[in-house]
């Protein structure tokens, strides 16, 4: 269970212009805070960043990339990750918990990239006295669809029968973990 870190007052919370656009057009720019629950950011980390960001009733998504690009350091990623962290956290004053998914071991690169990403949350969170978890990818699949090996197609078809638009299965993935966490009892 994770504690609230504090509560604000009810205000609108304008989202910065580079920050990507809500794909619910009933969902404002505008997104309410401080009414009784904060807001949990999810990620579904990886070059092509997964995020979902909001509360019961309110969530925005979307992708990120912050793959290095041509003749830049790999370093690159993390500190576009770091940006990206900055913009929710100016967005979404009220913030109390980020949750992502759990960084598997697939060897060479790919570990290395993962865990670089989950180390740069966790500081991230450390200095902005945020709370964060991890969750198993299976638990995250056994929720959206009943089965924990649920694949790419099946997570995404979840999250549109739930009323969302992912574009791709790292959408996916970030909008089907609010839902987890809400039903774990979510930030309090």
């Amino acid at each position: 269970m994770i504690a609230t870190l504090k509560t604000l007052s009810a205000r609108p919370v304008s989202l910065p212009a580079n920050l990507p656009q809500p794909p619910h057009p009933a969902l404002p720019r505008s997104i309410p805070t401080g009414l009784g629950t904060p807001s949990i950011l999810a990620l579904d980390m990886g070059s092509r960043c997964g995020w979902a960001i909001g509360k019961e009733g309110d969530v925005c998504s979307g992708v990120w990339d912050i793959a290095p690009r041509r003749g830049e350091s790999p370093g690159m990623r993390y500190i576009r990750l770091r940006a990206r962290l900055q913009e929710v956290r100016t967005a979404y004053p009220d913030l109390a918990a980020v949750f992502y998914e759990q960084a598997h071991h697939r060897g060479g690169a790919a570990t290395e990239y993962a865990v670089g990403c989950v180390a740069t949350v966790q500081a991230w969170c450390a200095e902005h006295g945020i709370e964060h978890s991890a969750v198993h990818s299976a638990t995250i699949k056994k929720h959206a669809t009943g089965k924990g090996n649920a694949g790419k197609g099946e997570v995404i078809a979840a999250m549109r029968a739930a009323g969302f638009k992912p574009s791709d299965d790292n959408e996916a993935d970030a909008l089907a973990l609010p839902a987890w966490a809400l039903d774990q009892g979510g930030v309090q």
